[in-house]
């Protein structure tokens, strides 16, 4: 049974205090660094919670995980410290469950091991990542090969990955629209493949794990055998890894809610406004930690209900919870921080806190792993659908 307290002991004493070194910094001027403490995970038997035991993981269930990256997510390397970060814990998910005996040698088993990195390419900057059937990026047979032509963007930590995981269309013909794509092991170092440049976040590119890069593949050639899976199973594997990529992120989030809302609360308490009061005496204040406090509590029974549901029912009946649960946690994400910075007044919007950190890179949560609107649609027509019938 892993130790919950422990590790949130080993985050709060050891590594927070440690951010101040790392965060803003070039990721490969501190990789060093972070090897050592993932070092300390791996002996403290804390390494790869995500995957069963015979994968080289802890086993965890999907609620147990959950609940421990929570405390995780109270620091920006908590994830990758632990071998639970995007996107390498979904590959490694989807590897363990669709790779076949030699891509789980040659890819799975290093990247459990931590000894590379792996990245994910979905998104594609000419068209809507909100309809994901729709995709420009190609794969021809030719002969015992495909042949990948395409663009794709935001494809995270590939400055340095050793291979991507590849959506492409390999059946464009195919009538059903969720049948004609696939998912394709691409080796970084393949002839064609090239990363155009690390994109800029709010004023920020950094490199390695902390980038987002744009791809390029032209005519990049990979043998038939590193299809993932089944040829036009793009589209059900992909749901596959982002259902419960999902919880993963949800419950990440309110780590940061949590270290966020924890910040406010001292600010409120420690900042004079003059020489009688504090920022806490004020209501405005004391409704920021209030209504915090209940939506961040709201969230978490709501996470751990849908992830209880998708371990009794499966993927295919929690999916419209799913969704739900994504937008309220990523709105959730984004009020608190919101109100955090607005506690700490100048000081929450420079880099002498966290929080302008947090802010930068987690405002995306509300677009990736499904844009918020594209998550209500969906809730909203099945909704809609069910009352039908009730008149």
């Amino acid at each position: 049974m892993i130790n919950y307290k422990e590790i949130k002991s080993f985050i709060q004493d050891t590594i927070i205090p440690k951010e101040k070194d790392w965060v803003g910094k070039p990721f490969y001027s501190i990789e060093s660094e972070l090897n050592t403490f993932r070092n300390i995970v791996k002996q403290n038997n804390w390494w790869t919670p995500q995957l069963d035991k015979d994968s080289g993981g802890l086993g965890l269930t999907l609620s147990e995980h959950a609940k421990l990256l929570e405390i995780l997510g109270m620091t920006p390397f908590g994830c990758y410290l632990f071998n639970s970060h995007a996107p390498d814990a979904g590959n490694m998910e989807l590897l363990e469950m669709a790779g076949n005996k030699k891509q789980k040698e040659e890819y799975l088993k290093p990247l459990v091991n931590g000894d590379i990195r792996s990245c994910f390419a979905m998104t594609e900057p000419d068209l809507a990542g909100s309809n994901p059937v729709r995709m420009g990026t190609i794969a021809v047979k030719e002969g015992d090969n495909y042949i990948i032509n395409g663009k794709k963007w935001f494809t995270t930590a590939a400055d340095g990955s050793k291979f991507t995981i590849v959506m492409a269309v390999t059946n464009d013909e195919n009538e059903n629209p969720y049948a004609k794509s696939s998912m394709i092991i691409v080796p970084t170092n393949a002839k064609g493949y090239t990363i155009e440049r690390n994109i800029s976040i709010m004023g920020h590119a950094n490199e390695g794990w902390f980038s987002h890069s744009e791809i390029t593949f032209k005519n990049v050639k990979v043998p038939i055998t590193n299809l993932l899976g089944n040829e036009g199973e793009g589209f059900k594997l992909a749901q596959k890894r982002l259902g419960p990529g999902r919880i993963h992120h949800c419950m990440r989030w309110m780590g940061i809610c949590e270290r966020a809302f924890d910040m406010m609360c001292e600010r409120a308490i420690t900042r004079k406004i003059s020489d009688t009061e504090y920022l806490g005496d004020k209501q405005l204040v004391q409704d920021f930690i209030a209504v915090s406090r209940a939506e961040i509590d709201a969230a978490k029974l709501y996470i751990i209900d849908t992830a209880n549901k998708m371990e009794m029912l499966g993927h295919k009946e929690a999916r419209l919870q799913i969704s739900a649960v994504k937008f309220y946690a990523a709105g959730v994400l984004q009020k608190v921080i919101d109100r955090s910075i607005q506690v700490h007044g100048a000081l929450g919007i420079t880099d002498d806190t966290i929080l302008s950190f947090f802010y930068r890179e987690e405002r995306g949560a509300r677009i990736y792993d499904g844009a918020d609107e594209a998550h209500k649609t969906a809730l909203a027509k099945r909704i809609l659908k069910e009352k039908k019938k009730e008149y």
